[in-house]
């Protein structure tokens, strides 16, 4: 028997919560246990999902030599693994035809910072832009980083070859994850998910959600908004 066939329903489980808050009539708490059941389902269907991207057969095999500049000198992509066996990079939007960086990868990035220490405890994240270093580091202490790793790719190859640039030539986000067993450095996982895989109506956001800051909103009467996004700032 599998493991999903001897799950308790959602319903079930929904109809064991005991949480009551004041005030709060029958209609309140029906349409509540309603939508705890489709939490519980979409729980089981993310962690369905991450099972299924941790089961993926061995990627392609990382042949070229990406160069990039660190604050210390210059790297290769196996230098940006340190100690660990699986890296995340995120390709920042900030090359040369950007006077400032992407107010949304900006405020990923400054979510990031503080989970960063946290992450480097299990895999290493790096993340990586087409302006020179000392750009992105002027940038990093204009906006209170302490955590985030920051590196250039000196000559847009990695970022060519792992869609950091798009087709117009600009910048692009991009979430890249790769591996290093038995001395060999392969990819193992990219979202791929963009206006070509966008519903109706919405954003080409991707699955799993890289953004907290879109999680919060998701839980609020307000939700994400159809035209407000994060900027780099704000009035006041």
């Amino acid at each position: 028997m599998t493991i999903t066939s001897s799950l308790v329903s959602a319903v079930e489980l929904a109809g064991r919560s005991g949480f009551r808050y004041p005030n709060e009539n029958d209609d309140y708490r029906r349409a509540r246990h309603a939508l705890l059941a489709e939490e519980i389902e979409l729980r089981r269907h993310i962690e369905r999902v991450a099972a299924q991207r941790r089961a993926l057969p061995p990627g392609g095999e990382v042949n070229g030599r990406y160069q990039f500049q660190g604050e210390h000198g210059l790297l290769d992509l196996a230098d940006l693994f340190g100690d660990r066996q699986t890296l995340v990079v995120y390709s920042y939007m900030f090359g040369p035809r950007r006077e400032r960086p992407c107010p949304m990868c900006t405020s990923l990035l400054s979510a990031w910072d503080g989970e960063a220490r946290d992450i480097g405890q299990r895999v290493a994240l790096a993340v990586v832009a087409r302006s020179p270093i000392e750009r992105l580091v002027a940038f990093r202490n204009e906006r209170g980083w302490r955590d985030l790793r920051l590196y250039s790719d000196i000559d847009d190859c990695y970022s060519r070859d792992y869609h950091g640039i798009g087709n117009d030539g600009g910048d692009d986000s991009a979430i890249n994850v790769f591996t290093r067993r038995d001395g060999r450095i392969r990819h193992f996982w990219s979202g791929e998910m963009g206006f070509e895989t966008a519903d109706p109506g919405q954003d080409p956001r991707g699955a799993p959600d890289l953004m907290p800051l879109w999680t919060i909103l998701d839980m609020t009467p307000e939700g994400r908004g159809t035209d407000w996004y994060p900027k780099l700032d704000y009035p006041g």
